[in-house]
């Protein structure tokens, strides 16, 4: 009998800030390129000083790597649950708002506390490159006491986003998470989320790997950091160590897929990128959903890569209800 929940999701709560910039002020901010640095919120707000007056995507939308995954499976039509934690403060509750606006369950809105809700500030430069500077807030403090014992049983997927790494108890919660999946036979996706990850916490991320997960989402950089491989062929080849099955993304070329037999070259579908943010998340999404429907590795992954391609074409990590709507059409 098929479970109530499509996904169970965890990662952190963050409200999104988006700016456009020069690669230029990213060196005088001294700022790294690429990647997801975690700040404290005084840099934070010293960055967002600097910048002013660049401010393309200030709206609030609540975001997170995981959180931008389970909503947009969520518009396509699965049906999912999310564990966060934000704090009672003005964007905690329009985060709250936010995501059960997009059809999905949370347990957070009973636990809200005294703190900041987190904040990421999402930079991106004129090769549609986003750089990310994030102020984790509470959310540095997720752990298991947010998780849903009873939701993960009756969910065919959990989903863990590898950020959780940086944090002491938000690895524990992810691994905690790890075992109750296994306990009621749900299956582990698990998202590498960025190259610093894949590099400077690698250790940690296959100490949440564990014995192995089902699914492996990541891409190319991350899965040679990841695997330490020198070429994508013995990442490939490495990464069937940690996971039934997996995807790569590689950009503009063809996605690789392994559906736990067969490894597939996906073609990427041809766009004009303007800001990367939120590629990998909405891949991640689609691709779920379409494996959710019963469709197989190739044609979630082309699917996949046209809802990707639609998020770098504009700016915002996110599709509107109705852009969800068009694409679903094509699978």
């Amino acid at each position: 009998m098929k479970r109530k929940y499509d996904i169970y999701g965890i990662g952190a709560a963050l409200l999104d800030t988006e700016i456009t910039l020069k690669d230029a002020d990213l060196a005088a901010m001294k700022v790294d390129k690429g990647v997801m640095t975690l700040v404290d919120e005084a840099r934070q707000q010293e960055l967002i000083d600097y910048l002013q007056g660049h401010l393309v995507a200030s709206h609030k939308a609540s975001g997170g790597s995981a959180a931008n995954t389970v909503i947009a499976a969520s518009y396509f039509g699965c049906r999912n649950f999310f564990s966060c934690k934000v704090a009672d403060d003005e964007h905690g509750r329009h985060y709250l708002s936010d995501i059960a606006a997009a059809g999905v369950s949370t347990p957070a809105a009973s636990k809200v506390q005294d703190g900041i809700t987190g904040k990421c500030l999402v930079m991106i430069t004129p090769d549609a490159e986003r750089t990310m500077n994030t102020f984790l807030g509470i959310s540095a403090t997720l752990s298991v006491e947010q998780l849903d014992e009873a939701a993960i049983a009756d969910s065919e997927y959990v989903y863990i986003e590898g950020y959780l790494v940086t944090s002491e108890t938000g690895k524990a919660a992810a691994l905690r998470l790890h075992s109750l999946a296994r306990q009621h036979h749900t299956k582990i996706a698990l998202s590498l989320s960025d190259p610093a990850m894949a590099t400077y916490f690698r250790d940690g991320l296959r100490e949440m790997v564990g014995g192995g997960v089902d699914l492996i989402f990541c891409n190319q950089e991350e899965a040679l950091a990841f695997t330490e491989s020198s070429d994508l062929a013995a990442a490939c080849q490495a990464l069937r160590s940690y996971t039934k099955q997996f995807v790569i993304t590689c950009g503009a070329h063809a996605t690789i897929v392994f559906d736990g037999t067969t490894q597939h070259e996906v073609p990427a579908f041809p766009v004009t990128p303007l800001d990367t943010n939120g590629a990998g998340d909405m891949f991640a999404g689609a691709f779920m959903y379409a494996i959710s429907q019963n469709h197989d590795f190739v044609r979630a992954a082309s699917f996949a890569n046209r809802a990707a391609a639609k998020v770098v074409s504009q700016y915002g990590p996110r599709l509107s209800a109705e852009e969800h709507a068009v694409l679903k059409q094509a699978l």
